[in-house]
């Protein structure tokens, strides 16, 4: 049974859908609400998309559409902080992400993941957190290994990660690393599908001085601020999919050079210099619906699955139900979706 909080959530999500279909036939194009951002909007929806698997736009400007969930429990994973509804993604990402679970508690030593956060169930800017996740091509794995027995509710919610740093360093404990923590974040490197894998500079640095295996997925592992108690696996956009934007490559090589040493440096930890003119900087605006590739207007306004259940990774339950849905949408079926603009890329320093 549903709780009163889901119960109401899905009630606007409905309401919402509801309005923006009357607009369309009435030539009004546009978000529920003129005041609704596109957070609200997707942060609202419960369910799914029923359209075929697509991610829209790019990792941190962008939709989901035909999304799947990681159940919350496998032989090999347990999903964390349930409440939050951000275990869906692309089902490519889904099944990588089981696939590094099982293949690391087989040949690695790792008991099995925790994963973290994934998209919301129709992607899109979230209310609170990270500013990718958007189109279901990135998932949060913790460094904490999966204990051998199954989390309560409460628990998925109150635990907390564990840091990989030794107290005020930038550097590794080595009385909580293992070898294990290695050879997790190397295969997950190592899946051609994978564009790069977000870590701690100390744990870029320890592994760069201490692997002694195969080394040629080295340069997928970007250091980045945070990811001490978990990594950010990114895939790239699925093969043959319009309108996906990737991401540019990362730089050749293993990585364990000189843009590693930067992290290092006091440049990349030093407080923001303040502006000379004491003009107070102008409140930020939160992204619209409009500010979207057009494409996710169509993914808000798509029917959800019967269930959850329906849309939990197995058989290709989102064909299946598209299918059976065809006949009784045909009616009032909205045209295809555009594809969406070219969209600015990120040009962070250094290259990540």
């Amino acid at each position: 049974m549903l709780s009163l909080s889901r119960l109401y959530a899905r009630a606007r999500q409905v309401a919402m859908v509801a309005v923006i279909a009357a607009s369309t036939h009435a030539g009004v194009s546009g978000p529920a609400s003129a005041g609704e951002s596109a957070k609200q909007i997707f942060g609202a929806a419960e369910l799914p998309a029923v359209l075929p698997a697509r991610a829209i736009g790019f990792y941190s400007k962008g939709c989901l559409a035909g999304g799947m969930a990681i159940a919350a429990d496998g032989p090999t994973w347990q999903a964390m902080r349930l409440s939050r509804n951000r275990r869906w993604g692309h089902p490519d990402l889904v099944a990588l992400v089981q696939k590094l679970s099982r293949e690391a508690a087989a040949q690695d030593g790792w008991p099995g993941l925790l994963v973290g956060d994934i998209s919301q169930p129709r992607g899109g800017p979230m209310l609170s957190g990270h500013a990718s996740h958007q189109v279901g091509l990135d998932a949060d794995v913790w460094l904490t290994p999966m204990p051998g027995r199954t989390l309560s509710v409460a628990e998925r919610e109150t635990l907390s990660a564990t840091s990989m740093l030794r107290k005020d360093t930038l550097f590794v404990d080595d009385s909580i690393w293992t070898p294990a923590h290695a050879r997790l974040l190397m295969r997950a490197a190592s899946y051609p599908e994978v564009e790069r894998i977000f870590i701690h500079p100390g744990i870029k640095k320890k592994l760069c001085d201490t692997w002694k295996g195969d080394r040629s997925a080295m340069g997928k592992l970007r250091p980045y601020y945070g990811h001490h108690y978990h990594f950010h696996i990114r895939i790239k956009c699925p093969p043959g999919v319009s309108g996906c934007k990737d991401q540019t490559p990362p730089p050749s090589g293993s990585g364990c050079d000189g843009s590693l040493a930067w992290w290092f440096t006091d440049e990349p930890w030093a407080p923001a210099k303040p502006k000379k003119d004491d003009k107070p900087a102008p409140k930020k605006r939160d992204i619209q619906l409009s500010d979207l590739p057009s494409a996710c207007t169509a993914v808000v306004r798509a029917p959800g699955p019967a269930s959850e259940a329906e849309v939990t990774l197995g058989a290709d339950p989102i064909a299946r139900i598209a299918r059976a849905n065809a006949k009784a949408a045909s009616a009032a079926a909205l045209p295809g979706p555009p594809p969406p603009g070219n969209i600015p890329l990120p040009v962070p320093r250094p290259a990540n």
